[in-house]
Order: C-alpha cells, then sequence, then structure tokens
C-alpha cells in the first residue's frame, strides 16, 4: 500500500511558511497526539513516526492493549477465522518510536492543545490526529441501550461482544429465529450486515438448518443488495428473510428482557437478536467540539484536517468526508495522506496529492467471496469517487474463490501496515 500524499505548496511564499514551521514549535520536537489505536490511528502514528526518523514526537493513545479488528470478525461468526487471529498488539507501533499510552482520552483543550487522560494527566500537542471509531445514538432503537448489550449484542465495536453473539447463536434451540435489526445510514462497514446475516446461515445451515433468519431494515436497500440475496438464495434457500421499511422497518422496538421485537406493533418473539443501531463519531471527538448536528466530525477533503480547528485531524469511522465509507481500508487510506500532511507540517518535508481509496470484501458462503471498491480524490466540497466496480452476479465458482483469496491476503497485509 503507498503512502498517499498531497502536493506540495507551489508559491516561494507558502513554501517559506512550511519550511519555517519548526522553527516556530521551537528547538524541541514537535508533538504529535493521536487519539484511538484501530485501523486510522494506529497507522497514522506508525508512519508519522517512521518516515519522519524521530524527528517528530508521536504519542498513540489507545485504551486497550490488543486491538481486535471489527474486519473479518463475521467470519469468525461464520466458522472461517480464529478470534485470536483478529487481534493485534502494539509492539511493532511502539518499536517504530511511537510512545504508546494505554488510557482513556476524556477531553481536550483545543485553546491550551492538551488531551486528558482518564488517570488525571495531560498530554501537550502541535498537531492532534482523533480516530476514535463509532458511538452509537441514544434512543436509536427504542428499548435498547449499551446496558442491554448482554441480552442483544450489537457486536458492532472489536472485543468479546461478538463472542458473545456467536455463543447465544450456538446455543438456539432447533428452529428457532434469529433477529437482526440493521442500522440506518451512515453506519461503519456498509456491507458488514449483510455479512454477518451470510456467515450466521453459514453456521446455522450446518448446525441448525430449520433456524431462521429474520433481517428488520430501516433502509430500503443496502450494499451489495442483489449480490447478497442471489448468495442466500442459492446457499441458504428460505431461511432468510427481510422486513424493509415499506413493511415496518423503520418503526422498530425491541424488549430485551423477554427477547422480542415489535416491527410496525406486531411482537415477534425471537432467541438472539442482534441490534445493530444508528451510529455517530466516537465521543471523544463530540467532548472536543469536533462534531457537526449530525453527531459526525466534518473534514477538508484534502487532507482530513476538521473544520472545527486547524491543528486537529480527523479520519476513520468518525469522519464525515464525503463519498468514502466507513471501512478499515478507507481509514488506513486516509490515515497515510494525514501522516504525510502532518509530517510535512512539521518537519517542511514535501506533501503530495491526497488520493484515496477503499475496497470492502465479503464471504458470502465457502470460497464465495464478493468485492465492492472505489477510488477516490478530494472535491470542492467533500471526498469523490473518481471510479469504482463491485463484483457481479452469476459470477464463476473459480472467480468468486480468487475473491474470497484475494481478501485473506488484504487483511494480512493491513494489519502489518497498521500494527508493524
Amino acid at each position: 500500500m503507498k503512502l498517499q500524499r498531497r502536493t506540495f505548496l507551489a508559491s516561494v511564499s507558502a513554501a517559506s511558511a512550511i519550511m519555517a514551521a519548526p522553527a516556530v514549535m521551537g528547538q524541541a520536537r514537535p508533538r504529535v497526539v493521536v487519539i484511538g489505536g484501530g485501523s486510522g490511528g494506529g497507522t497514522v502514528a506508525r508512519y508519522i513516526a517512521k518516515d519522519s526518523d524521530g524527528a517528530v514526537d508521536v504519542t498513540l493513545i489507545e485504551p486497550t492493549k490488543r486491538y481486535y479488528t471489527c474486519y473479518f470478525s463475521n467470519l469468525y461468526l461464520g466458522g472461517f477465522w480464529d478470534y485470536d487471529a483478529l487481534g493485534h498488539g502494539y509492539e511493532g507501533i511502539a518499536a517504530a518510536g511511537v510512545n504508546v499510552v494505554h488510557d482513556w482520552a476524556i477531553g481536550v483543550d483545543r485553546d491550551a492543545k492538551t488531551v486528558t487522560l482518564a488517570s488525571g494527566s495531560s498530554i501537550p500537542y502541535d498537531r492532534l490526529v482523533v480516530a476514535p471509531g463509532i458511538d452509537f445514538v441514544a434512543d436509536a432503537v427504542p428499548g435498547w441501550d449499551v446496558t442491554k448489550q448482554s441480552l442483544m449484542p450489537h457486536a458492532y465495536k472489536s472485543g468479546t461482544q461478538v463472542q458473545l453473539l456467536k455463543n447465544q447463536i450456538e446455543n438456539m434451540r432447533e428452529g428457532g429465529t434469529f433477529c437482526m435489526v440493521a442500522p440506518p445510514n451512515p453506519y461503519r462497514c456498509p456491507p458488514g450486515p449483510g455479512e454477518r446475516v451470510s456467515m450466521i446461515a453459514h453456521m446455522l445451515s450446518q448446525s441448525n438448518p430449520t433456524a431462521k433468519i429474520l433481517i428488520v431494515d430501516p433502509k430500503e436497500n443496502f450494499s451489495k443488495q442483489a449480490l447478497f440475496e442471489e448468495g442466500w438464495s442459492k446457499h441458504y434457500a428460505g431461511m432468510v428473510s427481510r422486513i424493509g421499511p415499506d413493511f415496518g422497518g423503520a418503526n422498530v422496538e425491541v424488549r430485551p428482557d423477554s427477547m422480542e421485537v415489535v416491527i410496525d406493533g406486531n411482537v415477534e418473539k425471537v432467541d438472539v437478536c442482534n441490534v445493530i443501531p444508528a451510529q455517530k463519531a466516537g465521543k471523544i471527538a463530540e467532548l472536543a467540539g469536533l462534531t457537526n448536528d449530525a453527531g459526525w466530525a466534518p473534514v477538508t477533503p484534502s487532507d482530513m484536517r476538521s473544520t472545527m480547528d486547524e491543528n486537529i485531524f480527523v479520519l476513520g469511522d468518525a469522519a464525515q468526508q464525503g463519498a468514502m465509507p466507513k471501512s478499515g481500508f478507507s481509514a488506513n487510506s486516509q490515515a497515510k495522506v494525514v501522516a504525510n500532511v502532518v509530517r510535512g507540517e512539521l518537519t517542511g518535508s514535501r506533501i503530495f496529492p491526497a488520493r484515496y481509496s477503499n475496497t470492502c470484501w465479503s464471504l458470502i458462503a465457502t470460497n464465495d467471496g464478493v468485492k465492492v471498491g472505489a477510488s477516490y480524490e478530494p472535491g470542492a466540497e467533500q471526498i469523490e469517487s473518481v471510479s469504482s466496480f463491485i463484483s457481479a452476479t452469476g459470477e464463476t465458482a473459480e472467480l468468486r474463490q480468487q475473491t474470497y483469496e484475494e481478501s485473506i491476503g488484504w487483511y494480512n497485509g493491513i494489519v502489518a501496515d497498521i500494527f508493524g
């Protein structure tokens, strides 16, 4: 994966200003603080430290000592991936010269340029990168909040929620019903719910073949819909049904204690329920005053700089940037742009034009992989797609297997790129 860069400023005055930046910062090394150690934060921290050859002091704030990727967690549900293989430590990032602090960031003083930690200490910065992922919108699904996640898991953040969901499905009664309450747009990993249904159907087809899957969806359509529906019909005939907004999919209430889902007034008794609520930027972005009324953090398309503060960059799922989906690939791509810009501004090194890319792979059944992706460039107001591709229905088994194998290579490559 090549480093993405922005064009160096052409005018003599602008170039001089950038070259003077280190002097403005004084004799000490300029300081960069990164909040969030996932696909975006881990990448940007490692790249700034590595590519600056120690000229920039980089601190990464991440509460967990081992990060579990959300991508490929669906394959764990389906029995194609080990849970331990989703986990990655921070030794490689630290080896690149990053000071890794395992703590919660609970506040940002933008005037003083400091980040406050739950431990009570604070860390100063010259540039701040905020990559906190997602949080859930309160009361998005009536009857559900995070206190009910042990009864009706969301399994849409990294960690043990996906293990809980798998255990619940494995212990469903014979012929029982699994229900997914799907999220409205925009949300993390647009094909994720469809792939999750596929992987759960794969699991049930082997251990509980008379079980049913019910999707309650507030959206008119969803990512890779034709591909998923073709696959469900081919591999899991009669198992999967979906209720869209025309039939009450946008009017849902859940009752976790009695394991009931109320769809447009009609009560459905279910055995397992996966509630994926509406989403917004991670809480620290809101606490820092970086979010808008929609709950996301708007950024400048050329460099992912916050529109609220020129010294702060927001990337990954938390950012409102335009056409790019909220995905691990997107976050990694955006992080390389930000790393180049931040390093350039703080050390006077060259800044290249921003180019972004994304691909999202999904597994429908054994060796039946599909993908969607695009290349992106900054537009006047937002990041815009300049070319795109998607798997076609009716593809050969050989091509689908090749796509699946390609996804394995991508996973191994991106986690090495992030975590070293």
